[in-house]
């Protein structure tokens, strides 16, 4: 018998609502399944959102973004379609997840670096080249016994941890992830902004990104660091139909 069932329970209804978040966010209007086409702009090209929805079907909506450029570093204007009414929308049958293991509920330390370091990371579309992101410091945890340093990046103020492991390339159906990685939200309550703190990495909230579910993303790829020898069989596996 579990020391504290009342707890594992309130863990497991809560991990139930997380996969219900899920589902409700890849399936929203603009959500990971929507995205159709990521067109980016050539230098001196104005095109707005609205001048390139003008025509287009209502389940249609048109979005801009900005990124660097790979080689130059110039800023590129780019536009996002996102059409609720997509075939990978109309297909989806649900995400496969792991059964909620409390054992992959680990501590960490999260220790600030003064200026933080650019990590280079490959992204799935960019033939091999890398992108720097954003690392704010060292993530210390142990898995499995063994002690890893990984690197999450800032993505909008939360730590962001994209990692591979065994299970990515499992030639076992009920083991198999998603084979580029996984992402993952590190929890931190400290409410600390300096010095090691205490954090959570709760692998059964490991997630598919969002190049799972659409080929119009370019996900970053898990650098060296990230490459965890365990397999980690929590969070979730993949979308259904697996089109990737």
């Amino acid at each position: 018998m579990p020391e504290n069932p009342t707890s594992d329970v309130s863990a497991e209804a809560a991990h139930a609502q997380w996969k219900a978040d899920r589902l409700a966010a890849v399936t929203s209007p603009q959500g990971n399944l929507a995205l159709i086409e990521t067109r980016w702009l050539e230098p001196g090209d104005t095109t707005t959102a609205a001048q390139a929805a003008e025509g287009l079907p209502s389940t249609v909506v048109v979005t801009e973004l900005t990124r660097r450029h790979l080689t130059t570093g110039e800023p590129e204007r780019g536009l996002r379609f996102w059409d609720s009414a997509s075939l990978r929308n109309q297909e989806f049958e649900g995400i496969e997840t792991f059964a909620y293991d409390p054992a992959w509920r680990l501590t960490g330390t999260f220790t600030p670096l003064d200026g933080g370091r650019a990590v280079p990371y490959e992204h799935l579309r960019d033939n091999g080249f890398t992108r720097e992101l954003p690392v704010p410091g060292d993530l210390a945890v142990t898995i499995d016994g063994t002690d890893y340093d990984l690197d999450a990046f800032d993505d909008g103020g939360t730590l962001l941890l994209v990692f591979g492991d065994p299970t990515n390339r499992s030639e076992d159906p009920a083991q198999r992830t998603y084979g580029p990685g996984r992402f993952l939200f590190v929890q931190d309550d400290s409410g600390r902004t300096d010095g090691p703190r205490e954090v959570v990495l709760d692998f059964n909230r490991a997630f598919v990104p969002p190049c799972g579910f659409s080929d119009q993303y370019n996900c970053p790829l898990p650098p060296l660091a990230n490459r965890i020898a365990t397999p980690v069989t929590a969070g979730e596996r993949i979308p259904l139909p697996d089109a990737h």
